[in-house]
């Protein structure tokens, strides 16, 4: 009996230790080999097969400080949280490459000095949020100013991005939804950006009336931050040089000659690519000064160009019930004007259609004047509307009469029943020539001569073109107190600010971008959220039931082992 006692010891002993054992394998594999499964039906924690090949190439660190610690409401903590987990992943695939750190800015600094390093993280384009905080052991709230963004550095380079996106329109738990969807895209494009040698060169078109001056100023100053930028004057030079990644035309304001568009032309059927934003007709918020004015065309005679592309901008302008405001003398008070925001149907806000990249997950527009654009039917070019107005908006032909008195009148929404109007397009394909069948044997080797290419029929390789029917959406206000102010921004109601940069941006980037990053803003996160209406009717139920059912499977299970034991010992 002694012997079978030293051998189930002896047995215990060395189970006890196998467990053990394993415990510890199990763990010290688990520092090393990472793995999970996503069960979400979108997704939501699989990298795309871009970013994983963009984080497996990294040949030197990445280091990522994000500002998102402290103690923050509910919606702040999933951000921030959402974030972790990012990045965490973000460590499987580029392993002692990635380094980050979460921080509270400015903690445990003077006032004088967190005041200083907030400024510069404005100044590197952390946008702050201002937010209300409950104090420790008060009832009262306090104003806390916090920078949901982060930097990411590398080789010496930095950028800079800001997590939280606010959407008009969209409730809190939406705009922050889809924040989360896009902190894939933002943190893995701000890397990729970092990784290149020499950034793209966009070329800006002069020589048919483009504005240089102060209302193009942030357009022109955010693409020098991100791009190299030169300027190309259509009419003076013989020809657009192919290396140039992109060019843009801003509203041309005179007419294009024949030679003009067959430098377009060529340069397109070379695999250039082309932004375009178009006001065919002569209305401007600088008109508006005059109280009233005639919008009428502007003659630039590029119909056929872009036809042939598949797109045509209209000679029109489209209304919107869905618009910006401009301010009004709606009567007095005294001797005293009174000024009041009114919407003003001239100044629609376009809605992203999210059927591509570049508009998803994205705000409101800001628009002045804008023209519908068309798309043809028949071809190779795939057409992809971008931008639309909403579900209450009409188009008026051109010439238009545009007066201030109209907006005192309240709109008849009859009158507004168009919906869903194209004003922004994207066109891909490889692109027929304009001028096919039309040059004769002397045209085409003075152009061979000129560029150093012949002349050809059709594109060689897939091509992409943007085609916008308003300006004003990449134009900014000039405040007579605050200088030149970012696009998308109404100087009258300066505290929203409209995505108008991040379309701008997302359609450069989208047009010279060698690598898939961008179909990572394609990701979305679907929303799971309680019905409040049972939760508030059903919620005396489940909270016993979340009381009740833990306290009794404990005591159910001391009951069946109590019987058990009492069987075992009984016998």
């Amino acid at each position: 009996m002694e012997v079978t006692r030293k051998d189930k010891r002896k047995k215990y002993l060395q189970r006890t230790l196998g467990v053990l054992a394993v415990i510890i394998a199990l763990n010290v594999a688990a520092a090393y080999l990472h793995g999970r499964w996503d069960l979400t039906a979108e997704k939501r924690y699989t990298l795309a097969a871009s970013t994983r090949s963009l984080l497996r190439n990294l040949d030197a660190p990445v280091t990522i400080e994000v500002y998102l610690k402290g103690k923050y409401p509910a919606g702040f903590r999933q951000l921030a949280d959402a974030t972790r987990e990012l990045l965490e992943e973000f460590q499987q695939y580029g392993g002692n490459n990635i380094r980050f750190t979460f921080l509270n800015p400015g903690t445990d600094l003077p006032d004088s000095m967190r005041t200083s390093f907030q400024d510069s993280l404005m100044a590197r384009g952390i946008l702050p949020f201002n937010l209300q905080v409950q104090e420790d052991g008060k009832d009262a709230f306090a104003e806390r100013l916090i920078f949901p963004g982060a930097i990411i550095q590398y080789k010496g380079r930095e950028n800079a991005i800001n997590l939280l996106k606010s959407q008009g329109g969209l409730d809190p738990m939406a705009a922050l939804n889809n924040s989360e969807a896009l902190l894939e895209y933002k943190f893995a494009n701000a890397i990729y950006q970092l990784q290149q040698p020499e950034r793209p060169l966009v070329g800006y078109m002069l020589g048919h009336g483009e504005p240089e001056g102060a209302n193009i100023y942030d357009a022109l100053k955010t693409l020098h931050e991100q791009y190299q930028v030169d300027t190309i004057n259509l009419r003076s030079d013989a020809y657009i040089p192919r290396e140039f990644d992109a060019i843009m035309f801003v509203r041309p304001t005179e007419t294009f000659t024949d030679e003009d568009k067959l430098k377009i032309d060529q340069y397109v059927m070379n695999g250039g690519k082309v932004i375009w934003f178009i006001d065919n007709l002569s209305a401007s918020v600088d008109s508006l000064r005059g109280r009233d004015f005639v919008a009428f065309d502007r003659g630039l005679q590029l119909e056929d160009l872009l036809f042939k592309y598949g797109a045509r901008v209209n000679l029109d302008l489209v209304q919107d019930l869905q618009s910006d405001v401009i301010p009004l003398v709606v009567g007095n008070i005294g001797d005293k004007p009174q000024i009041q925001p009114v919407p003003f149907p001239f100044f629609p806000l376009f809605t992203p259609t999210n059927a591509h990249p570049i508009v998803k997950n994205m705000d409101l527009v800001m628009s002045r004047f804008a023209n519908s654009v068309d798309t043809i039917k028949g071809g190779d070019i795939r057409k992809t509307v971008l931008l639309a107005s909403s579900e209450h908006s009409r188009v008026l032909r051109g010439p238009v009469q545009v007066t201030l008195e109209s907006v005192q009148q309240q709109p008849n929404p009859r009158d507004y029943r168009l919906r869903n109007v194209p004003v922004a397009v994207l066109l891909e394909g490889r692109f027929p020539s304009l001028f096919n069948h039309r040059l004769g044997a002397a045209e085409q080797k003075a152009l061979e001569a000129a560029s150093g290419k012949p002349f050809k029929a059709i594109a060689d390789t897939i091509g992409k073109m943007i085609v916008v029917g308003d300006a004003d959406i990449i134009a900014n206000a000039v405040s007579q107190k605050n200088g030149p102010l970012q696009m998308g921004v109404n100087e009258f109601n300066p505290q929203y600010v409209f995505a108008n940069k991040e379309f701008f941006l997302n359609s450069i980037e989208y047009l010279t971008s060698k690598t898939p990053i961008m179909d990572t803003r394609n990701k979305e996160l679907t929303l799971r959220l309680l019905d409040q209406e049972k939760v508030k009717n059903g919620r005396t139920k489940w909270q016993v039931v979340a009381f009740a059912v833990p306290i009794g499977a404990i005591l159910l299970f001391a009951m069946v082992f109590q019987f058990i034991r009492q069987r075992k010992y009984a016998g």
